[in-house]
């Protein structure tokens, strides 16, 4: 069932309609009064049609990254969700009335080979569809207890720390998301109905999204998107990727000098995602 092109498109899909409900999102955080960032904000802005519009916008991107994962590998998915900043950097400049500079485009330009030398030279391999109960226990302890730590740091913190903070533990949050999400697609094509709303592994996966959803709109409450995204936006893949290798066994290609390239791809997304999701907002 693997269709590395029809991946491809719909993680793009999946990285633009995200980007949108993004920008919303984060516009009703703005008009929040000082000292709402916490999660007694998101129940300000739950209320508003607007709010509503950003979350189905997130819902049909989310269903978007599914199907590309029914398609293709978590190695090969992940990638293209952190095009979701270039998606995110017209839209915002589009509401702000402002122009994209050109070293908004030469990062952005940046970020697309970089993504590009990590989907074509990594040429990712499907893992296990099914890993054992094993794999999964210890990543899930050390993920419960970093985000624990993290989110009940995030209390302690400045506005503009806590947000930083938040934004780490989405990020972190999403990551095991990610995987889940593919491990619930490889249940969803091998088993039958019955196994399908057995597994662990979905009710796991609703939790943590729902859990996710509000801890990220905290985070856009508690201060500037500049101060959060670029930090979900980092850790969401390296945490997607390291899993994805250890409980998936999902595994890149490249051989030789590639890894050197590889390595710099990776070095470069992640610095073109820090400054771009600093200047999109």
């Amino acid at each position: 069932m693997h269709n590395q092109l029809l991946a491809v498109l719909l993680g793009l899909g999946s990285a633009l309609t995200i980007a949108w409900g993004t920008v919303i999102r984060h516009r009703l955080a703005d008009e929040l009064p000082d000292g709402a960032g916490t999660m007694s904000g998101v129940w300000a802005v739950v209320s508003r049609p607007k709010w509503w519009a950003g979350v189905i916008l997130a819902m049909t991107g989310y269903g978007l990254q599914i199907a590309a994962l029914a398609f293709g590998t978590l190695l090969l998915v992940q990638p293209l969700l952190v095009m979701s900043l270039m998606f995110t950097l017209p839209l915002a400049a589009k509401i702000a009335g402002r122009r994209i500079s050109k070293s908004e485009t030469a990062w952005a330009i940046l970020l697309t080979i970089a993504v590009a030398v990590l989907v074509i030279l990594g040429r990712p391999l499907p893992g296990d569809p099914q890993p054992p109960l094993s794999r999964w226990i210890p990543a899930l302890i050390v993920g419960a207890v970093v985000f624990a730590v993290t989110y009940h740091a995030a209390g302690t913190l400045l506005r503009s720390e806590k947000a930083l903070v938040l934004g780490l533990a989405t990020g972190w949050l999403y990551g095991f998301v990610a995987v889940l999400s593919k491990a619930v697609v490889d249940i969803w094509v091998t088993e039958d109905l019955g196994a399908f709303f057995r597994a662990w592994e979905l009710w796991s996966l609703i939790a943590l999204a729902l859990i996710g959803v509000a801890v990220q709109q905290a985070s856009f409450n508690a201060g500037a998107l500049r101060n959060s995204l670029p930090a979900m936006t980092c850790a969401e893949p390296v945490v997607a990727f390291v899993l994805g290798y250890v409980v998936l066994g999902e595994k890149f290609q490249a051989q030789g000098t590639q890894w050197i390239w590889m390595a710099a791809a990776l070095v470069a997304m992640i610095a073109s995602t820090v400054v771009l999701s600093r200047k999109s907002v």
